[in-house]
């Protein structure tokens, strides 16, 4: 009898081992939320503009102020959003996110049924979700840590992130392929569903979320937001890190905000088109997420980090190239590098942001990153659309991917640049 009860723990655990957290049932639900609800994103990043161009014949310059709406509430309510996460339960924030997404997305069809769907109702609906976005994405990386153990939350990112990029894969293809046969504006149920099965999926999870830590009552919200600011400000690694990921971004969604137009106009390829294209890029996310904890095993997580993001951005430059015909599939390998580069760097950084920060301030230093990280992707979406009015499309392209090319440069200031790993936790003050 006893050696049976000592065998069958000991199977189970190897089994663990090999399956890895697919053995963790709360971190599946969250999987299979997060995976669905990116699926259903994917579709709209490319059902949304598409609306704007082929429905309501919308300007360039209109369809990356469409993009810089999603991005848009970084700027005004990132850093309170990160006080009120740190004060909060999250996992009930990231529910009420998911419903009211739903509900958002389900407007742009119903409101396109009655022929009432205006540009300004597009514009509002990027907004809306976009703020849902800021409270969901800040209590997700807070949440995720209270989930799993320090040592697997690699695997725990890599995963998401890899399994999001296949998400992104198939995404754009079926937005393409609805749009071309029902049209864009019901592509959009699509996400409106993912949403639902996101809120589900966290309804499920069972293992009770840590109480936020109380706070004192003195303490005012600017004195929290406070805090987090200076906690990042005075580190040489999450300033280098923030200051990277605002000057990227302004770069990455300097192009993605007129990519549509770009292709449709400037190419000459449909909506079907158009999807595939976009889908194939994401094939580099998959390769990304499934190689970045080896690569960070075998040569130190800052290397794999710096190395990542400084090679791949420069492949971005065949994307201005693209032409009819054979020409096509240099976009799909310039973004495939891009997304490549993209996605080892983000598992890194999230590994390295979810541990190293004390855990009472891990929702305001999460967020006081993400401010300029994420604030800069409206001003990105806002230039491209200046430069492709005022440039032309082609020629914007060329702009944007040339200083998305040169980005890489910043990880070269400071610690990282001579370090072999991220460290575990900052040095004493």
């Amino acid at each position: 009898m006893t050696g049976l009860g000592v065998a069958a723990p000991a199977a189970t655990e190897a089994r663990r081992r090999r399956g890895g957290l697919w053995w963790h049932r709360d971190f599946r639900l969250l999987w299979i939320g997060q995976t669905t609800s990116k699926f259903g994103s994917s579709v709209t990043n490319i059902a949304l503009p598409l609306i704007a161009v082929a429905t309501l014949h919308a300007s360039t310059f209109q369809v990356a102020l469409l993009t810089a709406a999603s991005w848009l509430p970084w700027l005004f309510v990132g850093l309170p959003a990160g006080a009120w996460v740190d004060r909060l339960p999250r996992r009930p924030v990231m529910i009420t996110c998911d419903l009211l997404c739903l509900l958002l997305f389900v407007s742009v069809p119903v409101a396109a049924w009655f022929g009432v769907l205006t540009i300004g109702q597009l514009l509002a609906v990027a907004l809306g979700a976009g703020t849902a976005s800021v409270f969901f994405q800040t209590a997700y990386q807070v949440y995720l840590p209270s989930l799993l153990d320090r040592s697997e939350l690699p695997e725990g990112n890599a995963k998401v992130a890899g399994t999001e990029s296949a998400a992104q894969l198939a995404g754009p293809g079926l937005a393409g392929l609805i749009a071309q046969l029902a049209g864009a504006v019901n592509a959009l149920l699509v996400d409106a569903v993912s949403f639902g099965v996101s809120a589900l999926c966290l309804l499920r999870i069972r293992k009770p979320e840590p109480r936020p830590e109380r706070r004192r009552p003195e303490s005012t919200l600017r004195a929290e937001i406070g805090a987090g600011v200076r906690f990042v400000a005075r580190d040489p690694y999450l300033l280098v890190l923030t200051v990277f990921g605002a000057v990227s971004n302004i770069g990455l969604m300097g192009y993605q905000a007129i990519l549509v137009v770009f292709l449709v106009r400037e190419v000459g390829v449909g909506p079907g088109v158009v999807g595939l294209l976009v889908a194939g890029t994401s094939v580099g996310g998959i390769i990304g997420a499934s190689v970045s904890t080896a690569l960070a095993r075998r040569f130190g997580t800052a290397r794999t980090l710096v190395y990542a993001e400084l090679f791949a951005a420069p492949f971005g430059l065949l994307i201005p190239l693209t032409g009819p015909g054979p020409r096509l599939a240099l976009m799909v390998v310039g973004g495939v590098a891009i997304s490549a580069g993209v996605a080892i760097g983000n598992v890194v950084k999230s590994s390295f942001r979810q541990t190293y920060p004390p855990p009472r301030l891990l929702g305001r230093v999460t967020v006081s990153m993400q401010l300029l990280n994420y604030g800069t992707i409206p001003l990105g979406a806002l230039l491209g659309g200046a430069l492709g009015t005022a440039l032309g499309l082609r020629d914007a392209m060329w702009v944007i991917t040339a200083g998305l090319a040169l980005t890489g440069l910043i990880l070269l200031v400071g610690p990282l640049s001579r370090s072999r790993d991220l460290p575990a936790g900052p040095a004493p003050r």
